[in-house]
């Protein structure tokens, strides 16, 4: 690997990151990456796909990896900027772990269900052979391996617990739900908060193989355990909906780990600001 960063940089790395956590750095974080570097080797004929889970399943996590390899070979790394390769197989491929269909592109992915039926009917279940989440494990311990802490390897984009439901009723379904079904829309949230910390953690034992903390497809660096939670979802609910349906699930999670995130995705957030502000951890 050609990337040019010292381990003196991550010294520097990791000293900014562990005092700006403990809200004692003076300045913002300021992440500058520069693209045109020599890399030092011939470009792979694989083509660069922003989304890994677009390159199928039957690839090999090592040419994926080593298309990644050459990518941060070309870029310099400024000011608090480190090199982290992105695990990305869409937003929310926990939809993948629990049976959706998967539709890629080379930028995203998409969860695609089969519409109607009653959301009792639905349940969710670990399934260890299923065959994303055996794809995500495989190309995470690949790189966690050959970057061995030269290359942070992000935690992929699990997605939000109620945005994965939304996933499996589409459209007004689940907004419908939450008056005539709330109590099974709370047990479906909690059913998928617990595999969620489940698949979180299988994926991360994988990741420890290799890295030097914790990041995500926010590339923010941490020593201790860190996620960017989220929840698209209630973009199209209100304050009372939210506390509710959202933000007991959400503050358990904020509460499983040290450095807690959440991804405040667009204006119609901004009324759950205050809820969200509330979580203590």
């Amino acid at each position: 690997m050609a990337v040019d960063f010292a381990p003196e940089r991550w010294d520097r790395i990791r000293d900014n990151y562990r005092r700006w956590w403990a809200g004692e750095f003076k300045r913002p974080l300021i992440q500058l990456t520069l693209k045109g570097r020599d890399p030092g080797r011939p470009e792979p004929k694989l083509p660069y796909y922003g989304n890994a889970a677009h390159y199928g399943l039957s690839l090999s996590p090592e040419a994926i990896v080593d298309r990644w390899d050459y990518d941060l070979s070309c870029r310099e790394y400024l000011g608090d900027a480190f090199q982290a390769a992105n695990v990305n197989f869409g937003p929310g491929i926990v939809g993948g772990f629990l049976g959706s269909r998967v539709t890629t592109s080379d930028e995203t992915t998409w969860f695609d269900v089969p519409t109607g039926g009653s959301i009792a009917d639905l349940h969710f279940r670990y399934d260890a052979g299923n065959a994303w989440l055996k794809r995500v494990k495989e190309v995470s311990r690949t790189a966690a391996k050959q970057f061995k802490g030269r290359a942070q390897v992000n935690m992929t984009d699990l997605g939000g617990s109620v945005d994965v439901l939304s996933a499996f009723r589409p459209g007004e379904e689940l907004l419908y739900d939450l008056y005539d079904r709330p109590e099974e829309v709370k047990r479906l949230t909690w059913e998928i908060h617990e595999l969620w910390w489940r698949y979180f953690g299988e994926i991360d034992e994988v990741l420890r193989e290799g890295n030097l903390g914790y990041t995500s497809w926010a590339p923010i660096f941490s020593e201790e355990p860190y996620y960017m939670f989220q929840c698209d979802f209630c973009y199209m609910i209100g304050p009372v909906m939210f506390d509710k349906f959202i933000k007991p699930e959400l503050a358990a999670s904020c509460r499983r780990i040290p450095h807690a995130f959440y991804h405040l995705d667009g204006e119609k957030q901004l009324p759950h600001l205050d809820s969200l502000l509330a979580i203590p951890h």
